[in-house]
């Protein structure tokens, strides 16, 4: 068997967007031209077997960096959270890169696709179409009246995080820290919980990932969808405050939600070091720890390409084959690797969007 060639690998989280929309001077390239630079290209998806994922609009601060590869490189360290934006700030960023996103759409032909159903992501595996889910990574550009919500839903929102870590109107996050447990401070605000009430009212998908543990369990009261991190780790493999523990693993489970592994180095290694030179067999180790607490139906992944440091025998989208054949050796099924790469995402969606 040859897991290489086994499926098309549906992703929780990416910030290409991002990166086509602000470059660094020395980082210029197009999603069209296969580069050196990022991680994520058509070229180079296509030769990953990328069949598409969560194209996230993060908003960042209007000065300065918030990328995951700027996290020390040894010891313990905790970053300081940028201060909230400025809602006028937010929603003119979430409206280029929301624009971009189209505008990829059309000029691909055909090759790239906004998804809005579950159905439509499975044609799109089908065909060889990347399948693109509009989400937000951060709900900063939403006013706590929501009637942003309502016009970004019409536009094709399907997944939406409360925040990132910095606080705003709906919630507080998790600052960047290690060792650290994610109970960092309050959990959502009122119009946080209204928001969340809201998503379940458009079935918007609620992504935990940023959230500190008071807003993960408020979430976890008040939803009625099934609850998941898009791109979060096992907090008992690497004590980040990033990652999830085994009680909210646990209510991840009850829930028949899911998790999508981060392959950020801080986030898998034991040590929290953004050292790239990581081995997949410490991705494997979190992939497994995860479906021994969750469930084979309840795990995919959740790269955190173009946002973050990964393990070099990744590299980038096209070297995806790379952790599907490590998975295969450790014992993962054709069934179970199908599962792993996007029939557990189209499962979780399908009960969340009810289409």
């Amino acid at each position: 068997m040859d897991p290489t060639r086994v499926v098309s690998i549906f992703d929780g989280h990416n910030d290409v967007l991002l990166a086509l929309y602000r470059p660094q001077p020395d980082k210029m390239r197009s999603f069209f031209t296969q580069s050196v630079q990022g991680h994520i290209d058509l070229p180079r998806a296509r030769a990953g077997g990328f069949g598409g994922g969560f194209f996230a609009v993060y908003v960042p601060s209007p000065h300065g960096s918030s990328a995951l590869d700027d996290l020390p490189n040894s010891g313990s360290y905790e970053t300081p959270l940028p201060a909230p934006l400025e809602i006028g700030y937010a929603q003119g960023v979430a409206l280029g890169m929301s624009g971009l996103l189209f505008r990829l759409e059309v000029e691909s032909q055909g090759a790239l696709k906004v998804v809005r159903s579950a159905a439509e992501i499975a044609a799109c595996l089908e065909s060889g179409t990347i399948a693109a889910i509009l989400h937000f990574e951060g709900a900063d550009p939403i006013d706590p009246g929501l009637d942003a919500l309502e016009v970004f839903y019409q536009a094709g929102l399907r997944s939406l995080g409360p925040v990132w870590s910095r606080p705003n109107a709906f919630g507080y996050g998790v600052p960047f820290a290690y060792p650290r447990m994610p109970d960092t401070g309050p959990g959502l605000t009122d119009a946080g919980k209204d928001l969340v009430r809201a998503c379940n009212r458009l079935r918007i998908m609620i992504d935990l990932s940023h959230l500190n543990e008071a807003g993960f369990w408020d979430v976890a009261r008040l939803s009625d969808a099934p609850l998941v991190a898009t791109h979060s780790n096992a907090h008992a493999l690497c004590q980040s405050s990033r990652n999830l523990t085994d009680p909210q693993l646990d209510a991840i489970r009850e829930s028949d939600g899911m998790v999508g592994l981060n392959f950020a180095v801080s986030f898998l290694r034991e040590d929290g070091r953004n050292d790239a030179n990581t081995p997949l067999e410490t991705m494997v180790r979190h992939v497994s720890y995860l479906v021994e607490r969750l469930g084979i139906e309840r795990v995919g992944l959740g790269s955190d390409f173009d946002g973050a440091t990964i393990p070099q025998a990744v590299g980038d989208v096209a070297g995806l084959p790379a952790l599907m054949a490590a998975l295969a050796d450790y014992g993962f099924s054709v069934a179970d690797l199908r599962k792993l790469a996007h029939e557990n995402w189209l499962r979780v969606l399908e009960k969340t969007w009810g289409e």
